[in-house]
């Protein structure tokens, strides 16, 4: 039986192959191609590729958790449950810069850093991540709605859940990044990148630091808050492609020096890695499972930067 996330997998599928089929024919076409309808049939066929292959693999990807049931709740509850999960987002992202701002400007008063010095943006980013979880930690306080955060020892199975996602969303993201590359596409950067970029040091201080916070403090938000109120009362389709469209969007303030488009992309790109967090969330229905996938994904990322960055290779 198709599962309750094939179906918008493959609409998404299909919708990327048409937004990405239109950009290319017009990129094509600017550059005075002779043919510019071929490179975007192909990216279309692509997804449309995509979109067969759920269908055709439905029986080995299997079903979610038989807890993860669509609940049929009255429309009002379910837009109060969707205002909920926005406000819970602007709600911790408020939480992140004061604790940010308070910490950081505490850490240069106590002579610990220095404003604007390799240390004093390691600690910033410390900070907001800790801010992260002091805001999801008020919100389930306030609410007392602990069980909303399914936190457990990984099985072997998770495990095995765990190897497969990081080679998932590291492919993901080398084959996105060269389909960028041949369409003359253009994509945003991080803020982390290019701090990164000029001190190479940065990219090792945030190996651990992703892996013990950005990972988990950010599928705590995410997959964690967001996609747990959502899926109570929208089921867990809605939940993971609304949960995956916000943390792609909250990364647009993290965006330098680029033209609204190539933001949008860098989004896009986010949110479908966001996809995959939130499916490996609905299969294990434990938050380690995606927090150490989005955590060891990162360290490869920063990893593979630093090399770039030193010619360390």
């Amino acid at each position: 039986m198709v599962t309750d996330l094939l179906v918008p997998a493959a609409m998404l599928h299909l919708l990327g192959g048409l937004v990405l089929a239109a950009l290319v024919h017009q990129d094509a076409s600017l550059r005075g191609s002779d043919r510019p309808l071929l490179p975007a049939v192909a990216v279309f066929v692509t997804g449309l590729v995509g979109a067969v292959g759920y269908y055709l693999l439905r029986e080995r990807i299997g079903s979610l958790s038989p807890d993860a049931s669509h609940v049929r709740a009255p429309i009002g509850t379910r837009l109060v449950d969707l205002v909920r999960s926005v406000l819970l987002v602007v709600g911790v992202f408020l939480s992140a810069i004061a604790v940010t701002g308070l910490g950081a400007s505490a850490l240069v008063a106590a002579g610990v850093v220095a404003q604007g010095s390799l240390d004093y943006r390691v600690a910033a980013t410390v900070l907001q991540f800790v801010g992260f979880g002091v805001g999801v930690g008020g919100y389930l306080a306030v609410t007392r709605d602990w069980d909303l955060v399914e936190v457990r020892l990984p099985t072997l199975r998770q495990i095995g859940l765990i190897a497969v996602g990081v080679v998932v969303l590291v492919a993901a993201q080398i084959v996105l990044v060269r389909l960028l590359a041949v369409f003359s596409i253009e994509s945003a950067q991080n803020q982390v990148v290019s701090t990164g970029q000029q001190n190479p040091r940065y990219f090792l201080y945030m190996i651990p630091v992703t892996i013990l916070l950005v990972g988990p403090f950010e599928e705590l938000v995410f997959r964690g808050g967001v996609q747990g109120i959502l899926r109570r009362t929208w089921g867990p389709s809605v939940a993971i492609v609304v949960a995956s469209v916000l943390f792609g969007f909250v990364h647009w303030v993290a965006l330098t020096g680029s033209s609204s488009g190539a933001k949008v992309t860098y989004v896009a790109i986010a949110a479908i890695l966001g996809l995959v967090l939130g499916y490996l969330y609905e299969r294990s229905r434990n938050l380690v499972v995606p927090a150490v996938v989005h955590g060891l994904y990162n360290a490869v990322l920063f990893g593979a930067q630093y090399v770039s960055a030193t010619g360390a290779a």
